[in-house]
């Protein structure tokens, strides 16, 4: 609906012929100031993120056979959030920016931007283990309910993304080009790009949503550990590895061999991720036992 809404106003606003331009738009990367604090919708995706999630988890655990209870919600959340902060940061700064590591205070300067999903996939987990461990639940079927969970954030992310006029794509000729600022050489003309944060949106975002949802709703799927996590990281490694053919390589790898192989840094992360989420998926059904629920009235065999 985005796209074709963007196509259609191509004629009147881009600058460039048939295609948007993003300057026209209208779009700002804070919400608001006040005084000397900024309020910017990336963090807001992440608040929002992490509240959506929350009230979801919750609808989730209200079901039969709930690998825990209402009141872990409250704690969890706190794991998860600095799983995500702590590994997104730590994950950008090795996979992307190792020269960080040269000036440390540059890590610690998060308004700067530069966080890796990858990186927050990996924290939040070991978040999620030690959040089970103090509690003595299963940790895989903990992670199965947050997998579910997770796309709101992913949608929200790259919405913000796309307002802030970052990780667009390559360049293009189809009608809902972008035509995103300083993207070349201050000399050369700018061109069309595929708005590459909207297809992310969409395929990590709504499309992953679906396809979780109906493995827990309309599917037994939640009684095989690690099922849905599995699902997950299926769904997000394949759409993240389709949508980077569409986004601009990153500048830090040229002349290596990310850029020599033809494959970008965040397809070569997709890889294992896919391989795991294979693995969880084909052998789920082999760690399925009889279901004690901590949250709902029946068991389950």
């Amino acid at each position: 609906m985005i796209l074709t809404t963007l196509a259609a106003a191509a004629p009147a606003i881009g600058a460039a012929p048939g295609h948007v331009r993003f300057a026209d738009l209208g779009l700002n990367p804070n919400v608001f100031s006040i005084g000397f604090f900024t309020l910017r919708w990336y963090s807001l995706a992440y608040i929002s993120g992490i509240l959506v999630g929350w009230w979801y988890l919750l609808k989730l655990l209200a079901q039969p056979g709930a690998p825990m209870a209402r009141r872990h919600a409250d704690d969890l959340v706190f794991y998860a959030t600095l799983g995500i902060i702590l590994g997104g940061r730590i994950g950008y700064v090795l996979f992307y920016a190792p020269d960080m590591l040269l000036h440390p205070l540059r890590i610690l300067r998060l308004w700067d931007g530069g966080m890796s999903f990858h990186g927050g996939v990996i924290g939040t987990s070991l978040g999620l283990i030690l959040f089970a461990r103090k509690h003595r639940l299963n940790w895989l079927r903990v992670h199965d309910y947050i997998a579910c969970c997770v796309p709101f954030g992913l949608f929200f992310g790259r919405l913000a993304n796309f307002v802030n006029g970052e990780l667009w794509g390559k360049p293009t000729d189809v009608a809902w080009g972008i035509v995103f600022e300083r993207t070349v050489a201050f000399d050369q003309i700018e061109p069309a790009r595929h708005p590459s944060q909207l297809y992310e949106a969409g395929l990590e975002g709504v499309i992953l949503f679906a396809i979780l949802w109906f493995a827990f709703w309309r599917t037994k799927a939640r009684y095989d550990p690690g099922k849905l996590v599995g699902l997950f990281l299926i769904g997000y490694g394949a759409a993240r590895f389709i949508v980077e053919f569409f986004r601009e390589p990153d500048a830090q790898f040229r002349g290596t061999f990310v850029e020599a192989t033809g494959i970008h840094m965040g397809q070569w992360l997709c890889v294992p991720m896919i391989a795991g989420g294979a693995y969880l998926m084909a052998t789920a059904a082999k760690r399925r036992t009889r279901v004690e629920p901590i949250a709902g009235s029946e068991s389950v065999a």
